[in-house]
C-alpha cells in the first residue's frame, strides 16, 4: 500500500473510531444554563477522546498495513479484485 493509501485508511480509521468514542463517559450538566442544551456534556473530553482514537487507529492501521506487507493477507485483491 502506497504513503498515500495508508494516510487515507487512517484518516478514515481515524474518524470511525472517535465517533465510536464520543459518547464514552459522556456526563450531562447537572445545572443547566438558559439557552444552553441540557444533553449537552459537562466534560466531553475531547483531547482524552482523540488521544485514544489515534492510538487506537493507529495500531489498526499499522496491523493491517503489516499484515499486507508480509503478504499474510492482500486486501487489494480481497476487495477490488487485484491480481496479488
Amino acid at each position: 500500500m502506497s504513503l498515500f493509501g495508508l494516510i487515507v485508511v487512517f484518516v478514515c480509521v481515524w474518524w470511525v473510531v472517535f465517533f465510536a468514542a464520543l459518547p464514552i463517559g459522556v456526563r450531562r450538566q447537572k445545572r443547566v444554563a438558559e439557552g444552553h442544551d441540557p444533553g449537552a456534556p459537562a466534560e466531553p473530553m475531547l483531547l482524552k477522546k482523540a488521544l485514544w482514537t489515534t492510538a487506537v487507529s493507529s495500531a489498526l492501521v499499522g496491523a493491517a498495513a503489516l499484515l499486507e506487507a508480509t503478504d499474510i493477507t492482500n486486501f487489494g485483491a480481497w476487495f477490488i479484485g487485484l491480481p496479488s
